[in-house]
């Protein structure tokens, strides 16, 4: 299935990752517990999030950087889920590219573990009453964000990334009627959560 332009009602779930690998990702957590265990971390929670979200009601796949993974052979990721290719530019940017198709669609990260297909079952339901839901983080952040596309221009302009003001920027720009999900932690190690 090609996952750059899927039905237009097809729900869709985007699971933002960075490449696992030493050095490159979970740089901030690495510098509390080290490099061998932030990676480990990482590729713990990113396999419990991926066995979690997997659903029949909706299409998945992972949207990594850097984008020469997206056909690299990463034994943590599993094969039954295509990859496409995030982008350049800054995490608004790449938001943005996810959220530009038709349909409802959805977004979430790698750093909340406590995430499950329940969660995202809530967030494809809200977008038949709502223009948006958002899952907010403990830290300022959010775990989820859930749009029927295409994405508004201008959506993540001026978003303060990594900050506790991060969901605060984005919320009064996101198409109303806004539903927000539960509170999840987000165990990046950073002052704010992103997907």
């Amino acid at each position: 299935m090609d996952l750059s332009a899927p039905p237009p009602g097809r729900p869709v779930l985007y699971v933002v990752a960075r490449a696992p690998v030493m050095g490159a990702a979970k740089t901030r957590l690495a510098r509390d517990v080290g490099p061998a265990e932030a990676m480990r971390l990482y590729r713990a929670m990113m396999a419990r999030i991926l066995r979690a979200v997997r659903d029949p009601r909706w299409d998945i796949a992972l949207a990594v950087t850097p984008d020469a993974t997206a056909r690299a052979r990463i034994p943590v990721w599993p094969s039954g889920i295509p990859r496409i290719p995030q982008g350049g530019g800054d995490l608004g940017a790449r938001q943005a590219r996810l959220l530009a198709r038709r349909g409802p669609t959805a977004l979430i990260g790698a750093d909340a573990p406590d995430v499950t297909a329940s969660d995202v079952a809530r967030a494809f339901a809200a977008l038949r009453r709502a223009g948006s839901a958002v899952g907010p983080a403990a830290d300022g952040g959010y775990w989820l964000l859930a749009l029927n596309g295409p994405a508004p221009a201008g959506l993540f302009d001026g978003v303060r990334w990594s900050s506790p003001h991060t969901l605060a920027d984005l919320a009064p720009r996101l198409p109303g009627p806004v539903v927000r999900l539960r509170e999840l932690a987000d165990l990046d190690g950073k002052p704010a959560g992103h997907v």
